[in-house]
């Protein structure tokens, strides 16, 4: 047996660490044991986190035994009557902040700045604004728990510490100081069961109906969501869209999504050509306009940014009644993956559709698929559904 594999038992096929507290520490605790559910059914992984925690626990204990001791050195320093203080030459969290956003978040959208000072401002507020590398793991780990109690999940958890964590470090390297060690291998939980919700492919007929009411109401926010439902295309890409990115003449009309200086795209592999079939194709139709601004939506991106956070807020209000529980306008693009096997479409080419990352060193050779093939298999996914008239 491992040593990890003691500090475990279960409960309803759940596993639990376990740990007695020494008996000269037990006047730091509410009790004398320490027990925390792993929220894991798998061994492997139990054992893993428990060793995580035990290690943990080992150094915070090792802190507090040396706080109630005493100072060893104290028989060292120059003036007894003077208190010993440190100094520290790193910056503030708050300089690191301003850094961290700076230097990263440079051709960057509004919101990795909002979501850095968000991030930040959380362990200002609770632990007050210290050198970088001044943070003890005890107050590391107070700031995790702080989050946990605020009754975010598991994933919005690791997000924001890792938003920190991030900024820390780059500060250190940024001044030639060794990375934080207060902040390495804190456990933040398993992502897998976490509470954030799943976001469900959207039903066929559902989505049918969907863009019978986007013909109908015929404006720039029906014409946005219609172009996702048949092209799956994420609602940032898709917001940010100007006339030149449409191609409707020939005969296999698509569009280029590439990035904008308004707006970036996710990852390189974003970067493609995009079938145009079905309601998506009328919506393109409908969207293409003579204005001045050159944007297809002018309500929701403009030169100064794309504001994807308000378009999702909206269309998700109104697409809520009209699709089944825990489906958004994201889950266009679940459905399209699900739509695309359906007609059997390989999987290489249905991530080249979505602008997924595709695997495999065969994959960075030639130049990809030709608009026809693509064009294609969009076709015969909108035409085993009997898709409406696309004129």
């Amino acid at each position: 047996l491992t040593k990890s594999t003691n500090y475990l038992f279960r409960k309803r096929s759940v596993y639990y660490f376990t740990r007695r507290v020494p008996q000269d520490l037990q006047s730091y605790y509410k009790r004398d044991r320490i027990v925390i559910s792993l929220r894991t059914k798998a061994l492997y992984a139990a054992q893993a986190k428990a060793t995580s925690l035990a290690a943990q626990l080992d150094e915070d204990w090792l802190t507090l035994r040396w706080r109630s001791s005493g100072n060893p050195f104290s028989g060292f320093l120059r003036d007894q009557a003077t208190p010993l203080t440190t100094s520290s030459s790193a910056p503030l969290l708050s300089e690191a902040e301003a850094l961290y956003v700076e230097m990263k978040g440079r051709g960057r959208s509004g919101s990795f700045e909002q979501t850095a000072k968000r991030s930040i401002s959380y362990m200002l507020q609770l632990l007050g604004d210290k050198p970088v590398d001044a943070y003890t793991r005890a107050e590391v780990n107070r700031f995790r728990d702080s989050l946990d109690k605020r009754g975010l999940s598991t994933t919005s958890v690791r997000r924001i510490f890792s938003t920190v964590r991030a900024a820390v470090n780059f500060t250190a390297r940024e001044n030639g100081l060794e990375e934080p060690r207060a902040f390495a291998g804190v456990y933040l939980g398993d992502a897998v069961g976490s509470s954030r919700s799943n976001r469900n492919p959207i039903p066929l007929a559902d989505i049918r109906r969907v863009q019978d009411f986007c013909r109908a109401l015929d404006d720039e926010p029906r014409h946005l969501i219609a172009l996702i439902s048949d092209t799956g295309m994420r609602l940032s890409e898709a917001a940010g869209l100007i006339n030149e990115d449409i191609a409707l003449d020939g005969d296999f009309p698509h569009i280029v999504l590439r990035t904008h200086s308004w707006r970036r795209l996710k990852t390189k592999g974003s970067e493609r050509v995009v079938p145009l079939v079905g309601a998506a194709l009328w919506a393109a139709r409908r969207a293409v306009s003579p204005n001045p601004t050159g944007f297809l939506f002018p309500k929701y991106c403009s030169s100064s940014g794309c504001k994807a956070n308000s378009a999702s807020a909206a269309l998700n209000k109104w697409l809520a009644p009209r699709v089944p529980d825990g489906c958004v306008v994201h889950s266009f693009r679940h459905s399209l993956r699900d739509r695309l096997r359906a007609v059997e479409c390989p999987s290489d080419i249905v991530d080249r559709l979505g602008g997924w990352s595709v695997s495999g060193i065969g994959e960075s050779y030639g130049k990809g698929y030709p608009l026809p093939v693509t064009f294609k298999w969009m076709t015969r996914m909108a035409g085993i559904e009997g898709a409406a008239d696309v004129s």
